[in-house]
């Protein structure tokens, strides 16, 4: 029997995959913090579901549509999740396929921190640039 924070990760996942940022965005703590690293237009701090829905949908914009995740696994526990996850897209003639870690902060049942790790940072900000 999975983690309660695994079933819910892997629904928001899930959710991402079939573009319902309604279901995505209900999953969230509404002041969510979301951290995306490297030195390209993506990243920065945002703060509450309305800048992380806004990244999300400047992602889709920015790649035509054509970014989407590979969950690998979920881990999780009471006060963390972790999704081991692909990230493909395509842009401007480039394509990325980038390995990368979630790291989730869950509170009161709701995913209130993100952080992303990426095997090739460089990858990342070159793909965004």
């Amino acid at each position: 029997m999975a983690h309660p924070n695994e079933d819910s990760l892997r629904s928001g996942y899930d959710a991402f995959s079939r573009a319902d940022m309604d279901a995505v965005l209900a999953q969230f703590a509404d002041d969510i913090q979301w951290n995306v690293p490297g030195r390209n237009q993506l990243s920065g701090d945002y703060n509450g579901k309305e800048q992380v829905a806004s990244l999300l949908m400047k992602m889709m914009q920015l790649s035509g549509g054509t970014f989407r995740l590979e969950v690998h696994d979920v881990l999780a526990n009471d006060e963390h999740a972790v999704g081991l996850v692909t990230l493909r897209a395509e842009r401007k003639g480039k394509t990325l396929n980038a390995n990368d870690v979630h790291v989730w902060h869950v509170r009161d049942g709701k995913f209130s921190e993100f952080w992303s790790q990426f095997f090739d940072l460089y990858a990342w900000d070159e793909f965004w640039t």
